[in-house]
């Protein structure tokens, strides 16, 4: 494999990194894959590969297969297949080009799956259900990842280190063999999130006070996740070295999975693919227009508003209410609109809730103004070009120098129908606060908070509403943007999360040039306030949550959203330039250490 020559390589191993979302995007997981791909592949110090589940659609669009002979990994791949099993070797068709071994949980049989699924009871006292689709494929991928270690294991020279690096209990299940036979393999297991903190942090109102007095087993059977917290629980206890993606995920491992983990692995991302030189203002102006677009096709046929005082935040993530801080910034919300209503300035916010959530269709009315909007800007391309010709035709013919009236050269067929399409597009209602006719409306947590409150996109508030239950893309036909291309568009990414193990979603939007808010109950934010001390002064804002209560930290949040807003245009475009330079510290050319440190410490223990 050619690779280029580092100072921080890994220690001399045959490494293999086995996760669920290997050419699988399923998840956040995925992109710490594929993102930190082309730097495993630079610090390698010896052969790399990565292991899969082969279940995703179209997955081949993503490959190009490689010959088996061509190192132990596709003779290991061969010996397997030989066996009957369903086993792809290839390479990932992305930066940094890894070798994948793909496995096929679904062609285990119903039978085989039992007396796998009663071996892992009877050994490891992990029982599971019969009728879990999700499970049955968890337990048999890690079976035919054992079988694939196994089957390398008599490839590999007894002098040379076998490294196994696995992340989360979907991937994690061969480490309780390995270690019960004794495999001369190194183990590492990332959990990135527990599997009750989720669900605790959900319901607990004093999730962290509570930590050190939850019991794990109580707890798991109260969510329905005995089989998975089972996994993870073994998997954390087995490992040679257990590792986490923060601080503030290791507290929780330190308690509901009995085991401090060794060794912080901060998520990065690949800074060169959202690098744009010197161009991120431009394209910051140029998808600010595109945003301006919708918004005059959402709020300007109820009301107007100067659109250049108008300033676009958003948030996005999974929906959970809590967890991702959707409460408190709407709570938040409120207090700035009542302050800037209060203080009559003269700016516009426009919120923007970007999640998903189920859903019939888009509004009709929405995607009505839509179209109407549309007619009218070709209605006025039409009279532009009339007013063109006819302007240019007096202008040669006249013999004085005045302007002509130009009503003169618009015909009248032009101006009825200018008349009658603005007249259709007017409404006196208000602009609805959900672009999309949901599945549960009565039960959705967003628009009871809105109701609640008489938040509305009343004419006379100052922060708008836009609740957007769909993934943005560019054949969307409300935006016609690619996701990355509306947070650029964008003047703050809001994520004040209450559980976030690490939080891509401030850090994608560093890397793009765009401040964002964030919390210290996050990876990314407790990382942050560890490690940078002048965050706010470089576009970052971190919400105190931890030792805060939900007023204060509200109140808080409105308060950083208001100083952000009542900047000068000068000092955010400073902020944009600051936040993005910001942006190299989480790079994996500088995070990819804390891996290398992981796999030194492994290689140490004695099993």
């Amino acid at each position: 494999m050619s690779r280029t020559k580092s100072t921080q390589e890994f220690p001399k191993a045959f490494l293999l990194e086995v996760a669920w979302e290997v050419c699988n995007q399923v998840g956040g997981i995925y992109t710490v894959i594929r993102s930190k791909a082309p730097e495993m592949a630079a610090h390698v110090n010896g052969e790399f590969c990565m292991i899969g589940p082969y279940i995703g659609k179209n997955i081949q669009a993503e490959l190009e297969p490689l010959d088996d002979a061509e190192d132990v990994y596709g003779q290991a791949a061969a010996n397997l297949r030989k066996k009957g099993y369903d086993v792809h070797y290839a390479e990932w068709l992305i930066t940094g080009k890894p070798r994948v071994v793909l496995l096929n949980p679904n062609v285990i049989e119903a039978k085989a799956l039992s007396v796998i699924k009663y071996l892992l009871w009877k050994n490891h006292g992990v029982s599971s259900p019969d009728q879990n689709d999700l499970i049955n494929q968890v337990i048999g991928f890690g079976y035919l990842t054992k079988l694939f270690f196994d089957e390398l294991v008599k490839l590999v020279p007894k002098d040379q280190a076998i490294l196994a690096h696995f992340h989360e209990w979907m991937a994690g299940l061969p480490i309780l063999d390995m270690k019960r036979e004794k495999m001369p393999i190194k183990t590492i297991f990332t959990t990135h999130a527990t599997q009750l903190g989720r669900h605790l942090a959900i319901n607990s109102p004093f999730f962290y006070a509570h930590l050190p007095f939850f019991n794990h087993t109580l707890e798991a059977k109260k969510f329905g996740v005995v089989t998975e917290e089972a996994i993870e629980f073994n998997c954390a206890q087995s490992c040679d070295v257990f590792t986490t993606v923060s601080d503030v995920t290791a507290r929780e491992c330190k308690h509901l999975l009995k085991r401090q983990p060794e060794v912080i692995l901060p998520n990065g991302l690949n800074i060169e693919r959202f690098e744009a030189l010197h161009e991120f203002q431009n394209l910051h102006a140029q998808y600010k227009k595109e945003i301006h677009e919708f918004v005059m096709g959402h709020f300007f046929q109820s009301y107007t508003f100067d659109l250049d005082k108008t300033m676009y935040l958003f948030t996005s993530g999974r929906y959970e209410f809590r967890n991702k801080g959707f409460d408190l910034t709407l709570e938040a919300l409120w207090h700035l609109n009542e302050k800037l209503k209060a203080e009559k300035k003269d700016l516009t916010v426009v919120m923007f809730f970007v999640t998903k959530r189920e859903f019939y269709s888009i509004k009709p009315e929405v995607l009505q103004s839509r179209a109407i909007m549309e007619e009218i800007r070709q209605t006025c391309e039409a009279i532009e070009k009339e007013v063109g010709k006819g302007l240019f035709y007096a202008s040669t013919t006249r013999q004085d120098n005045r302007l002509p009236n130009l009503n003169d050269f618009v015909e009248d067929y032009w101006k009825l129908r200018y008349r009658r399409t603005i007249q259709s597009w007017k409404t006196n209602k208000w602009p609805l606060v959900v672009t999309h006719k949901l599945v549960n409306e009565e039960g959705d947590d967003i628009l009871q908070f809105l109701s609640k409150r008489n938040f509305l996109n009343r004419p006379d508030d100052k922060v708008k509403i836009v609740y957007h239950p769909d993934f943005i893309t560019s054949t969307n036909p409300l935006f016609g943007m690619d996701y990355s291309q509306f947070v650029r568009g964008c003047h703050l990414g809001v994520f004040p999360s209450y559980y976030e193990p690490w939080g891509y979603t401030p850090l994608e939007c560093m890397a793009s040039g765009v401040p964002s808010v964030t919390s210290d109950l996050s990876g990314f934010g407790d990382y942050l306030t560890r490690n940078f001390p002048d965050y706010e002064k470089n576009g970052m804002f971190v919400i105190e949550r931890g030792k805060r209560t939900f007023d204060w930290s509200s109140r808080q949040l409105a308060g950083s959203l208001y100083r952000f807003l009542t900047q000068s245009r000068r000092e955010r475009i400073m902020q944009r330039n600051n936040v993005e330079n910001y942006s190299s510290a989480f790079d994996w050319k500088n995070l990819i250490k804390n891996y290398r440190q992981a796999y030194e410490l492994a290689i140490q223990t004695h099993s």
